[in-house]
Formats: C-alpha cells, sequence, structure tokens
C-alpha cells in the first residue's frame, strides 16, 4: 500500500479541518441547505442573464418589475404547497385565476359602479371580496368532489381547467373588460402603485425588527423547553444576513425612479418645482410585492403554527395514520381547496390591476408555473415535506427565467419549452434529494 507523502498529509488534513468547520457552521446556524442551494442557484441564474443581456437584467428596474410579475405566481404557490404536500394536484389554478378576474372585472364596471357610484372608495374592495368568494366557492366544490365523491384531484382540477377557462370567456362572451377601477388598479403596481422611499424604509425597519425578535422569542422558547441553543454568534450572523437582505432590497426597490413624464405631471398638478438636475421620486416596495409577502406570512404561520397546517403535513406523511389518529382529513382536504381557490383571487385581482383589465387569456399556462414553482421550492410530489418561503422563492426563480429569456429576444414557445424542462429536472432532482436523505 502506498503511504501518501507528508505534503499530501497536510493538504488532507486541512481540506477535512475546511470541510468540517464549514459543516459545523450549518449545524451551529441549522441553515437550510437544500433552500441555500436555491438561493445559489438564483442568483447564478440573474449574473449569467446579466451577462448574457449586456448588463440589463440587475438594474433597479428589472429587478422590481421582476418582484411585481412574480408576485401573483409566488401568491398561487404557497397554497400549491399544501395541496402537493397532501400528495393531489391542482391544475385548474391558472383558469381559476383568468374565471375569478373576470367576474371581478365585470363587477367593478356592470355593477358596482352602478350601486356605489363611480370613483367610490369602497369599490376595489367589494371587488376584491366579491373575487374571493367566488375563488372559495369554486375551491370548495372541487374539495367536496375531490374529498367526499373520491374522485381524483387530477381528474377533478383537469376539467375545472377547461371549465372555468370557457367559463370565462361565457361571462363576456370573449369580450375583454376595462378599464379598472382607479384605486383597484393601485395592487397592480407601477408608480403609483408603490409606497415610496419613506414608507419601503419603515417596512424595512418593521422587517428588521420583526426577524430580531423572532430570534429573540425562538431563544427563550429553546430555553424554556430545554431545547439546544444556537451559538451567539450564530444568532448574530442569521440576524445580521436577514436584516441585510431587507434592506439590500429596499434600497434597490427605492433606486429606481418614476418615468420622467410622469414626474413632470406629478409636479405640475402639486405646483412643485423641478431642479435643474429633474426631480427624483422613488418608486419603493411595490403594493403587489406587499401583498405576497403578507400572504407569504400568513400562510407560513398556517402552515407552521396551527392545528390545521399540523394536520396537513400529517396527512401528507402518512394518510392512513392520520385518519386512525382521528384527523377529519375528507374536511381538511376540502379546507385547502377552498384556501387555494382564495389565493387564485388575489392572484386575479393582482393581474387584473396591472393589466387595467379582465382578459380571456389570464392565467394561461400559470398552473404550470406555480407547481414548477412550489417543486422547485422544496415541495415533494411524494407528499409530506414543502415550505412556503421556498414556494415563493421558487416562483422568483421562475419569473426570473422568464425575464431573462425576453430581455434576450427569446421568443415564446422556447419560454415554454425551458419552463418544461426545468420542471421535469426540479422533479428528479426532488427525487434524487428523497434517496439520498432516507
Amino acid at each position: 500500500m502506498n503511504e501518501s507523502s507528508p505534503t499530501e498529509a497536510v493538504q488532507q488534513g486541512a481540506r477535512q479541518s475546511h470541510e468540517s468547520a464549514i459543516a459545523r457552521f450549518f449545524r451551529a446556524t441549522e441553515v437550510d441547505t437544500r433552500m441555500l442551494g436555491m438561493l445559489g442557484a438564483l442568483f447564478l441564474i440573474w449574473i449569467v442573464f446579466h451577462l448574457l443581456s449586456d448588463g440589463r437584467f440587475l438594474t433597479p428596474r428589472n429587478l422590481w418589475n421582476l418582484s411585481v410579475q412574480s408576485s401573483s405566481v409566488a401568491i398561487m404557490s404557497t397554497g400549491m404547497v399544501l395541496v402537493i404536500v397532501t400528495r393531489h394536484i391542482d391544475l385548474s389554478v391558472g383558469s381559476i385565476l383568468g374565471f375569478v378576474a373576470m367576474i371581478m372585472g365585470v363587477s367593478q364596471i356592470g355593477l358596482l359602479s352602478d350601486m356605489l357610484g363611480s370613483g367610490s372608495p369602497f369599490i376595489w374592495v367589494t371587488a376584491l371580496a366579491i373575487g374571493i368568494a367566488f375563488g372559495a366557492a369554486i375551491g370548495g366544490l372541487h374539495g367536496f368532489v375531490i374529498a367526499y365523491l373520491g374522485v381524483p384531484a387530477f381528474i377533478v382540477t383537469l376539467g375545472g381547467l377547461l371549465v372555468w377557462r370557457g367559463a370565462a370567456w361565457w361571462v363576456t362572451s370573449g369580450q375583454t373588460v376595462a378599464p379598472m377601477d382607479p384605486t383597484f388598479r393601485l395592487m397592480g403596481g407601477g408608480p403609483y402603485g408603490a409606497i415610496g422611499a419613506f414608507w419601503s424604509w419603515v417596512v424595512a425597519a418593521i422587517a428588521c425588527t420583526g426577524i430580531v425578535a423572532m430570534i429573540v422569542m425562538g431563544r427563550r422558547n429553546r430555553t424554556r423547553f430545554n431545547f439546544p441553543l444556537r451559538p451567539i454568534w450564530a444568532e448574530l450572523t442569521l440576524a445580521g444576513v436577514g436584516c441585510a437582505a431587507v434592506l439590500g432590497a429596499v434600497a434597490v426597490a427605492n433606486s429606481y425612479p418614476w418615468p420622467s413624464g410622469i414626474v413632470r405631471r406629478y409636479a405640475q398638478s402639486n405646483n412643485i418645482a423641478i431642479p435643474e438636475g429633474g426631480l427624483f421620486i422613488a418608486h419603493g416596495i411595490a403594493i403587489p410585492v406587499l401583498m405576497a409577502v403578507c400572504v407569504g406570512i400568513i400562510m407560513t404561520f398556517i402552515a407552521t403554527r396551527t392545528r390545521f397546517g399540523r394536520y396537513v403535513f400529517a396527512m401528507g406523511g402518512n394518510p392512513e395514520a392520520a385518519e386512525l389518529a382521528g384527523i377529519n382529513t375528507r374536511w381538511v382536504t376540502m379546507k385547502i381547496f377552498i384556501l387555494m381557490g382564495m389565493l387564485c383571487a388575489i392572484a386575479g385581482a393582482i393581474s387584473t390591476a396591472r393589466l387595467n383589465a379582465s382578459t380571456n387569456a389570464q392565467g394561461t399556462l400559470d398552473e404550470l408555473l406555480v407547481i414548477a414553482a412550489a417543486v422547485i421550492g422544496g415541495t415533494s410530489l411524494g407528499g409530506g415535506i414543502g415550505t412556503i418561503v421556498g414556494a415563493m422563492i421558487g416562483a422568483v426563480v421562475m419569473q426570473s427565467l422568464q425575464s431573462g429569456m425576453v430581455l434576450m429576444g427569446v421568443d415564446a414557445p422556447f419560454q415554454n419549452v425551458v419552463v418544461g424542462i426545468v420542471l421535469v429536472l426540479a422533479v428528479w432532482l426532488d427525487g434524487l434529494y428523497r434517496r439520498r436523505t432516507v
């Protein structure tokens, strides 16, 4: 047997020391390595597209638009996590979005304007409530057929994909409905659909305070129940990285200015003198992004801190055991699809507000993006495993691919090819990861 030389032994020892240091870091901080790998892949995608698009991808304008475009898919992906965790699938989310969006558009123009008066501040909230009610009813119908009639979710939602897409056309006989209520349009982003620089920094301060508070409370709970504590340096590292990410995102949003024409009209209407170098007004965080973040926080709480969330993951891990334990699996399944329908309605409101119209093409192929986002984010098609945050990051990954290909001038059909390939790769990697961790 050949013995290694002293130099090789030293190099091998240094390698092992380096690897053990990395392993100790991950163990101390309890960072999800799969989530970290996904973030690394996202940053790699950004860098590659930035280089291939001659430096146009990593700009405040494109990143701001990317965040707005990701919002509706991110919102729906949070519900898809719960659906897939329980070993179901929902192929109808894009069609539900299109149908409910059409209902919200028609209700604003043909019903609420007459009842409440044109320009009423209650039009937007009433239209949103109507949309959420319709979404809940559709989701409840799907859930009832799946849970109580025993029809597989694949078949029910495949039928729903066709039914609700046709129903969206039937509502207006294929006509586009526009324009939307001015206040309703704020949910779509744009210069007026953002909160500005000052309030963006306020949101950042609240978010950083929340991150620190969560770490402190988590440490107190660990102490209370005699669980192992993370080292102080690990807690500080997590707090620092989290706050830095929030502040960096807000800085990017605040560095994207209003277009000069809108600034000029705004200055004239408010009697503001434009200085010689021009007037800089920052967009700040877009309202649809705030809506997506709020939905993500609420859904994370539901999935991890409520009895309903524990039941969902118990059903996904072992449906038979969950039923034997006394969980009403049929009612839980129905509630999952009701929640999914409500999230489709919120996403539909954002989509309609962005377009300032309800069209028959809204939500087309969104079901593929939503499923891909959930799977890329770590939700296992085998059930029982999934995270809300991961699915939302997966939505950003999917939108980043589309945005990058648009900047490069890639045709839409080839974009669909890429999405399909990414979905297959994500499922393959999920199976590979599960086999290695079992």
